[in-house]
């Protein structure tokens, strides 16, 4: 009887172990699959296209914003670039390379979740015509006239001009945040949203209304 007592007591001891095995196997089994992409601070909206996919479901919303400020922040990159060698003011320099800065990268992390959705990215130089105009997007003769100034003349009508193109990007990203429902597409809805009210006022400020 004393043996019997052992032999079911040693059972369940090594049935025991084997349980415990089993479930420090099932919580080591992945433990790299998410690990340090929550890093990613408000200064690097760059998410690869496979990471992007862990952060949660998409929808048409996310789709429409990703696809509608790819264009428009190409459009506020390529009137930054004009400002080194026609502005006149060293503060509307200064201003055109912080919005270049800041745009390049929201552009490569809005093509990246384009591209991890199956969904195609905007071709460069190819923007409907249509949509000039809205979102505060420039005209193609707003845009020569910018091209064809030069100091005084260039920082009025870039400030004036951007000041427009910002307020198009604020309303946009106010409906993402609004309808998205794509994590690191509403954190940038919200980024953009501060970033460019502030830059708004700087502009503001430079063209005297303030």
């Amino acid at each position: 009887m004393i043996r019997k007592r052992s032999l079911v007591r040693r059972t369940a001891a090594v049935a025991t172990a084997g349980a415990a095995l089993f479930v420090l196997a099932a919580c080591g089994g992945d433990g790299s699959g998410t690990a340090g992409h929550g890093g990613h601070s408000a200064a690097s909206t760059t998410p690869s296209a496979s990471a992007s996919a862990s952060q949660g479901k998409h929808n048409p919303a996310d789709v429409a914003f990703a696809k509608g400020m790819i264009p428009h922040h190409r459009q506020a990159v390529e009137m930054a670039d004009l400002a080194p060698g026609r502005a006149g003011s060293a503060e509307v320099r200064k201003l055109a390379a912080d919005i270049e800065k800041a745009q390049a990268p929201e552009i490569r992390a809005l093509s990246g979740w384009l591209t991890s959705w199956g969904e195609e990215v905007p071709a460069a130089g190819a923007m409907d015509h249509s949509a000039h105009g809205m979102g505060g997007m420039m005209t193609d003769e707003e845009m020569s006239g910018l091209g064809d100034a030069s100091g005084r003349a260039f920082d009025t009508a870039f400030l004036e001009l951007m000041i427009k193109h910002h307020e198009g990007a604020v309303e946009m990203a106010r409906t993402e945040r609004a309808d998205g429902s794509y994590g690191p597409a509403t954190k940038m809805a919200g980024e953009i949203i501060a970033s460019q009210s502030a830059e708004i006022e700087r502009m503001r400020k430079l063209l005297g209304e303030d």
